[in-house]
């Protein structure tokens, strides 16, 4: 089966894996510039960028997901908040058009569109 995997920063690797695994990624590889992250059937890799300032990132990917109100709750269960500034940072789905689409903003200020399939 075809498909692709994101590849975001990350400052810290540590750091992300808390973060992730918070909403339930788990790690299956890591070296000193290169990890990746797996929930289900989604893969995020990141690389490590120490330099990077979230403020300014621009760094981005969708997550096409079949159930975006589980993902959602997941992220909810995590504490992570629900506000339109700061980082990390969810928003809720609302309808754009015909998609529905949710955000998730990590602490390294990547954004992760959530769209529902």
């Amino acid at each position: 089966m075809d498909h692709a995997t994101p590849n975001l920063p990350s400052r810290n690797f540590e750091e992300t894996t808390q973060f992730y695994s918070a909403i339930d990624f788990v790690q299956g590889f890591r070296d000193e510039g290169w990890m990746i992250l797996s929930n289900r059937a989604i893969t995020l890799e990141f690389f490590l960028h120490p330099d990077l300032n979230p403020s300014t990132s621009w760094f981005s990917c969708c997550l096409r997901l079949d159930d975006l109100h589980e993902f959602y709750a997941t992220c909810q269960a995590a504490v992570v908040p629900e506000t339109t500034s700061g980082r990390p940072r969810i928003q809720p789905p609302r309808y754009e058009g015909e998609m529905r689409i949710g955000a998730l903003i990590d602490p390294d200020g990547s954004l992760i569109r959530l769209i529902q399939n």
